[in-house]
């Protein structure tokens, strides 16, 4: 947490604004990845690939295999074997029919916002760029994403590198902006997942679009809940 936290040492009022918005419970108000799995794959073969998913997901519910276990289990049963093309117009038909039922309306009010004040704004995000792209584009946004893997234009099933949560959000921030200590950064999260993100962040935003009464719960009670 140390390296992490080396952005706060400069004033922050003369440096480029990088804000970084966590998508999933944050601008939305739930997870996106598994109703878009039930919206691409209609609820029949989607409710015949869940039974799959059983063993794995008892595993994580006492503990034996990680959260990025259970999502890796869940992209390979779900998607190895589709065509990224058939992924992004799916992608792109989601984000169509959910937007009004999916985006938290102060979110949203909150990015454009950030665009207003001439800050650079990205999603970044555990859930797969090729699902979050057409959200992204939609908010005029960049996008830092769980990368999937590929060949010749068909999804292996894998995670390219490594799940983007935890510290791999501000590895990734860096990669795509350079080092943080350049900006003043506005983080915006809402789970664990989170934490290192708004942890490097001069304004963090913690569960800032949710009910105010989830919103002034301490972090570290929040935290220990979701174990």
């Amino acid at each position: 947490m140390g390296r992490l936290n080396k952005v706060l040492n400069s004033p922050a009022t003369s440096k480029q604004v990088l804000a970084a918005f966590d998508f999933d419970g944050t601008l939305t108000y739930h997870d996106s990845f598994v109703p878009f799995l039930r919206f691409a794959f209609g609820n029949r073969l989607f409710a015949m690939r869940l039974l799959r998913m059983i063993p794995s997901t008892l595993c994580y519910l006492v503990g034996r295999i990680s959260r990025n276990d259970l999502k890796e289990k869940l992209i390979t049963v779900y998607l190895t074997g589709a065509k990224e093309a058939w992924v992004k117009e799916r992608a792109e038909a989601f984000c169509d029919v959910s937007w009004q039922r999916l985006m938290r309306p102060l979110g949203l009010t909150s990015v454009a916002s950030q665009l207003e004040q001439g800050a650079r704004v990205t999603i970044c995000s555990a859930s797969p760029e090729l699902v979050l792209a057409p959200f992204a584009r939609k908010l005029g946004i960049g996008l830092i994403g769980t990368q999937l893997a590929s060949v010749d234009g068909v999804l292996t099933g894998e995670i390219d590198g490594t799940n983007c949560r935890c510290e791999q959000k501000v590895i990734r921030l860096e990669a795509h902006y350079g080092p943080l200590s350049q900006y003043t950064l506005r983080a915006w999260g809402d789970t664990r997942g989170d934490e290192q993100m708004l942890g490097a962040a001069h304004e963090p935003h913690w569960r800032e679009f949710h009910a105010l009464w989830r919103r002034k719960r301490p972090l570290d009670v929040c935290l220990r809940e979701e174990l």
